[in-house]
């Protein structure tokens, strides 16, 4: 076993660092080609937080984006946005430039670890630091091209992948934060939103998933789960309730044969709620980006 000399370790540390650095410039240039990047958290599992950041995507790209909107799977252990956007069987083609992104309905570009996987039965077996190393070379090594949204379906919980992806992506536009109705869901959705503070990245709402069911046939709505919990939660931390979306079995039917729901249920409760959502997002968004320019233009004439 050979061991390294101390200038031999120096320049060790000195070629990672600059390998880090170089890293970094390639993901700021890469990102500072998207206009607005979305990232989508909840505080635990089974809340349906991949099928909301799938149908956001659609809903997005159908509003005058198709072809400029892409998804980042970063729940790297457990994916399940390409079978979402049924393209579970593309892989990630490698150009002279970089790896390119698959092409999910309406042009959404879908970048997964499901894609690099040989099979359905082989597990990612990782700590925290090569899942972080995967994120960050999905944001840098991909090219996203030029696009309007980049939405981050992040894995339930605020550990590694969620820290890295928060750290790591500039001008974040803010976080889209998904609940269920249950007070068990309530509990860690305000860990979550402190999280996102506590980080610096502006919160632009709280999702309730399932809240009720509303009957395909009769329109019956029925409060399978208790409903409300994301609205008190919303108004309790003090951040923008963005709507309800109810339980809908076609939602999971849709999920497994990647269909888009909302474009092959456009006319249901569920898939208003999700145009809704996404109607509010871009109205936040878009008031950001005025302040800031009324804030820019109030500058310039002080200067003057």
């Amino acid at each position: 076993m050979s061991v390294r000399s101390p200038t031999e370790t120096e320049q060790v540390s000195r070629d990672r660092v600059a390998e880090r650095e170089a890293q970094d410039r390639r993901l700021k240039a890469s990102m500072d080609k998207i206009k607005q990047k979305i990232v989508v958290l909840s505080g635990k599992g089974g809340v349906g937080k991949s099928t909301v950041t799938a149908n956001l995507a659609v809903a997005l790209a159908s509003q005058d984006h198709a072809g400029r909107v892409g998804v980042l799977d970063a729940d790297i252990t457990g994916p399940t946005i390409p079978k979402m956007l049924g393209v579970r069987r593309l892989r990630l083609d490698v150009g002279e430039r970089g790896m390119l992104p698959a092409r999910g309905p309406l042009g959404i570009r879908v970048v997964s670890m499901d894609f690099l996987l040989p099979s359905d039965e082989t597990p990612v077996i990782w700590r925290g630091p090569l899942k972080s190393m995967a994120i960050r070379q999905f944001l840098s090594e991909v090219l996203w091209g030029d696009l309007d949204f980049l939405l981050v379906d992040l894995p339930p919980g605020t550990g590694d992948e969620a820290l890295t992806v928060m750290q790591s992506i500039p001008n974040i536009a803010g976080v889209v934060i998904v609940t269920i109705p249950s007070e068990v869901s309530q509990l860690v959705v305000k860990k979550a939103v402190t999280f996102t503070g506590q980080l610096k990245a502006p919160v632009l709402g709280i999702v309730e998933n399932m809240s009720g069911f509303v009957c395909p046939k009769c329109g019956t709505e029925t409060s399978i789960f208790t409903t409300g919990g994301g609205q008190k939660i919303a108004e309790e931390m003090g951040v923008p309730f963005l709507g309800k979306i109810p339980l809908d079995p076609r939602i999971c039917e849709d999920s497994d044969t990647g269909t888009p729901f909302i474009v092959q249920h456009s006319d249901s409760p569920s898939a208003v709620a999700f145009r809704e959502i996404v109607a509010k997002i871009m109205k936040t968004i878009e008031g950001k980006e005025a302040g800031m320019l009324t804030q820019e233009h109030a500058t310039s004439r002080r200067d003057d």
